[in-house]
């Protein structure tokens, strides 16, 4: 079931993430770096529009059912894309495949999430949610290892069959493995859950911890996706790396976040707490988030990489911690819309910080934009709530 709910999300991260790598085939088929950028941004404008109601599907119809329906959107979309791109379909052609392939997409990482924490105990949920969050560093890793190889031997269409082709054995594998959860029982022990799960009262009526976890994970995703975003681009520009060192670099950072996941979900789960860790990795990221900015200030590049890299593993640790929290307190009549919520905040944040970040490197370079990264956690510490009481 694990291995299940992780593909789903995979095929979500390939069919939104991997068409940016092939900008540099594309402009070398004469299509310009701007277009370019607006075909790698349609899939996540079409993520963005669309889980809240892929959300409220899953809370009316279960997961599995509505994850049939949405990957089997998804496969025709990625395919549909692929065959456009091999007979040199107009842009907005391909572009309109893109953005449906974005539409089409937005239940994966609900219907995960969902599953895991109907299917496992309290005490294992963190540790399985984090190999479940393992998917997005997973789907990057498997986009950006071959996809750009095979556009530049074989076209971007040969590459575009990549997400086509997790995207069916995602279907396949959900088609034979997911079973809805079990209506859990009451919470007990340990859990987090704030209630009879069955009921369905608005759980942002009955206090303040989903807003204040949304804020958390807002503030905590600027400097990750500040990073993810223009750590390459420190790398070869500011420190004169090969781009083939820097994409080794970033690889490896990226498999640590991966593990870095499941070790804060498994602490989690010893600790009996989702926030105690999400405060204690808001201070860990303000930490290091500045480390980098001093040091990238003072031209200490060793201690700078190494500040980055483990300012990029803290930065993410929160996911999969955030992402359990909410499906516990909401339960599995609310938490179809809640994770959405959680996804699209965070998305939008990253896209409405990304310009500022890239205006403020242009302006007064790497250090600055990295001190002011660092502010956002600071911010986030103050706003971790408590756990919900648990009740017997």
């Amino acid at each position: 079931m694990l291995v299940a709910a992780l593909v789903a999300a995979m095929a979500t991260t390939c069919a939104v993430s991997g068409v940016a790598y092939l900008i540099p085939a594309l402009h070398d088929d004469g299509v310009s770096l701007t277009e370019g950028a607006w075909l790698a941004a349609l899939p996540t404008v079409g993520l963005t529009l669309s889980m809240v109601g892929w959300g409220l599907a899953l809370d009316r119809r279960g997961e599995r059912r509505v994850l049939l329906v949405s990957l089997a959107l998804t496969v025709i979309a990625t395919g549909a894309t692929a065959l456009a791109a091999a007979y040199h379909a107009p842009l907005p052609v391909i572009g309109a495949c893109l953005l449906a392939g974005g539409l089409a997409c937005g239940a994966g990482n609900g219907a995960s999430g969902r599953i895991v924490v109907g299917w496992f105990p309290p005490n294992l949920r963190g540790t399985a949610m984090g190999m479940r969050q393992m998917a997005q560093p997973l789907g990057v890793g498997i986009c950006a290892l071959t996809m750009p190889v095979l556009a530049a031997h074989r076209g971007a269409a040969a590459a575009l069959i990549i997400p086509f082709a997790v995207s069916v054995i995602a279907l396949g594998l959900t088609a034979l493995l997911i079973v809805d959860p079990r209506r859990p029982e009451p919470a007990t022990g340990n859990s987090t859950a704030h209630s009879d799960p069955n009921v369905s009262e608005n759980p942002y009526r009955t206090g303040g911890f989903l807003t204040r976890v949304h804020t958390v994970s807002l503030l905590l995703v600027i400097p990750q996706g500040m990073l993810w975003t223009f750590v390459p681009t420190w790398l070869i520009v500011g420190l004169h790396w090969s781009p083939a060192a820097a994409g080794l670099l970033v690889t490896i950072t990226q498999i640590l976040g991966a593990l870095g996941r499941i070790a804060a979900g498994r602490v989690s789960d010893r600790m009996g707490s989702r926030m105690r860790p999400v405060r204690i990795i808001s201070v860990a990221a303000v930490v290091f988030t500045a480390l980098l900015a001093l040091t990238a200030w003072m031209h200490a590049p060793v201690v700078a990489v190494v500040a980055m890299m483990l300012a990029s593993v803290i930065s993410v640790a929160d996911n999969g911690l955030a992402f359990t929290a909410i499906a516990e307190y909401a339960g599995p009549r609310w938490s179809g819309r809640s994770l959405a919520i959680q996804n699209t905040s965070q998305y939008l944040a990253m896209s409405a910080t990304t310009p500022i970040f890239g205006a403020l490197i242009a302006a007064a370079g790497f250090p600055l934009a990295f001190a002011v990264a660092a502010a956002a956690p600071l911010l986030a510490i103050g706003v971790v709530p408590h756990d919900p009481p648990t009740e017997n």
